[in-house]
């Protein structure tokens, strides 16, 4: 049996799950406290010692962590170990130039990469597999993560990262891909791109797929499995908690089982922070409790969704969360890619633009677009118009260095973006995304 089938842990009965789950809380908020001034101000303020916390029941006694917390105290203020300990960082795109940075020390890479073996061996994973991996490598947490996992379980490694569809098929046909990993987006462009040079779904060797990183529908699953000849899973991860493999589906698909040894969800009414009961539509907040260099304690993801410790036909006795029904704040995920109305309202501003814009995002051929309208002064009317491409071009170049996505910019006459009386409706999602 495959070591990443980790049956005593993955079926362990809910008693024993939340006695490990104590015993290694206790010696994290110990951990945190001594190790990181930052949150031990945060403890301080809200009136909390180590030793009030003896275990889970403790957890709602600790304050939230938030991505603006992560924002102030970058890049070295959450660090829980000596910098000589951390072996790499891995970073997310950043709002307003300040990114969120997370360290790992060997021992994090090493668990890391246990959470992506066990979702690849849910899938049925073996180390007779091919495993394409075309997540984006470098600071993005995908390539990496899935990368690790695949080694772990004994996979062939294709580490192709994203893009470059003629060599990914090239490849995935040649070596005989059998798992592919990658964005649901990517997944249905290759799909196409398959269909366009001819091949049937019989023609390729790919047994499974994991995507993740972008929302999607049981609809688009369909359409994915349809094409490909498929089954698809949905994989989780934040950078914040270490990256992919935090939770993932298994041959029942439906929902994705957290790997509660590692991290302890929470449900939270997103307006007042009480927890919710499993089965209440919340915010996901995770606590980690096995992480060295980075370990946040109740992170606040934004993500909105349901707990649930339903009985599953896999075995598993791991608690399982449903795919994220949105969130609570107003990022988008375009791409695989988080995005922030901030970003690009700050780079229009540094570039002499009016604030007065509307991001449009759609799906074409299942492939986010990302469409800027961008509204003009009246002096910069009557100066750009006769060079408008030129103006769209370089500012679309502008905004694609700050998200590492490229949009289509329109400017756009003064006057012709729906002024709102309220709050100003910044962004219009016309992606079909239904909970």
């Amino acid at each position: 049996m495959n070591n990443y089938w980790n049956k005593e842990i993955e079926t362990m009965e809910l008693a024993d799950m939340k006695a490990l789950q104590s015993e290694r809380l206790v010696k994290q908020v110990k951990h945190v406290y001594e190790n990181v001034p930052y949150y031990r101000d945060l403890m301080d303020k809200k009136g909390v010692k180590p030793e009030d916390i003896k275990g889970v029941e403790d957890l709602h006694k600790l304050p939230f962590v938030t991505k603006d917390d992560l924002r102030e105290a970058y890049p070295y203020g959450m660090l829980a170990v000596p910098l000589e300990r951390c072996v790499r960082i891995q970073s997310t795109s950043g709002t307003t130039g300040k990114r969120v940075v997370a360290f790992y020390t060997q021992e994090d890479i090493n668990l890391w990469e246990d959470c992506c073996a066990r979702a690849i061996v849910a899938v049925g994973g073996t180390k007779d597999d091919v495993c394409q991996v075309c997540y984006g490598y470098g600071l993005f947490t995908g390539g990496p993560g899935l990368n690790g996992g695949s080694h772990k379980v004994g996979c062939l490694t294709l580490p192709m990262s994203s893009g470059n569809t003629e060599r990914q098929i090239q490849f995935m046909m040649d070596l005989g891909a059998t798992i592919l990993c990658c964005t649901p987006s990517y997944a249905a462009y290759i799909g196409e791109s398959l269909k366009e040079r001819g091949y049937r779904p019989d023609d390729n060797k790919l047994r499974v797929g994991i995507f993740g990183a972008e929302p999607w529908t049981e609809e688009m699953r369909r359409e994915i499995e349809d094409m490909l000849g498929i089954k698809a899973y949905d994989i989780y991860g934040l950078t914040e908690t270490s990256g992919p493999g935090v939770a993932f589906e298994c041959c029942e698909q439906s929902g994705m089982h957290i790997n509660e040894d590692n991290f302890i969800p929470e449900i939270i009414n997103p307006e007042t922070g009480e927890v919710l009961p499993d089965g209440e539509k919340g915010e996901l907040v995770f606590t980690s409790i096995t992480k060295e260099a980075f370990p946040l304690l109740r992170y606040r993801t934004k993500d909105i969704c349901v707990l649930s410790r339903k009985k599953c036909s896999c075995g598993r006795t791991l608690i399982k969360m449903s795919k994220p029904m949105g969130r609570s704040d107003d990022m988008m995920i375009i791409r695989g890619v988080n995005v922030f109305p901030s970003q690009i309202e700050t780079v229009l501003l540094k570039e002499g633009y009016t604030p007065n814009y509307q991001i449009v995002v759609d799906r074409q051929n299942h492939t986010d677009t990302l469409d800027i309208n961008v509204e003009l002064s009246p002096e910069q009317f009557s100066d750009t118009m006769r060079d408008i491409s030129a103006h769209e071009k370089k500012l679309a170049s502008a905004i694609t260095t700050m998200l590492g996505i490229t949009p289509k910019v329109h400017l756009v006459a003064p006057k012709t973006i729906t002024r709102s009386e309220g709050k100003a409706v910044r962004v219009i999602d016309k992606r079909k995304l239904h909970d």
